[in-house]
C-alpha cells in the first residue's frame, strides 16, 4: 500500500491521481518520473485525472468516504478517501478472482 508524500500533495490537498503513478513506480521498483509513454500508458487512458482528483475533494466540511476500483498497466487499483492507495498486480496467481477488500 502506498501513502502520499510531497509530490503527491498539490495546493495543499492529495492528489489521487499522483498517488496512483507514484504507487505504479513503487511497485515497479522505478522511479515516478518513469511512469510515462512509451513504456507506460497515460493515466487518462483509463480515466480522467482531473475528475479524480476533485472526486476526492471534500466540500462542505463534510467527512465522505469515497473508494475507487480501476485497472491500470496490469494493476488492481483501490484509491481510498483517506489518502491511500492499494496496488495489485492482476498477474500474480494469488490476485486472481480474489477482490480487494474495502
Amino acid at each position: 500500500m502506498s501513502t502520499p508524500d510531497e509530490t503527491s500533495m498539490l495546493d495543499g490537498g492529495w492528489s489521487p491521481s499522483q498517488a496512483i503513478i507514484e504507487a505504479i513506480a513503487a511497485e515497479e521498483g522505478i522511479d515516478v518520473t518513469d511512469v510515462e509513454p512509451p513504456e507506460y500508458d497515460p493515466l487518462f487512458t483509463v480515466v480522467n485525472p482531473e475528475a479524480l482528483d476533485d472526486l476526492f475533494t471534500t466540500t462542505g466540511g463534510g467527512a465522505s468516504t469515497v473508494v475507487v476500483h480501476l485497472e491500470y498497466e496490469g494493476y488492481e487499483i483501490v484509491v481510498r478517501s483517506d489518502c491511500n492507495v492499494e496496488v495489485r498486480d492482476r498477474s500474480a496467481n494469488e490476485s486472481v478472482g480474489r477482490p480487494i477488500e474495502e
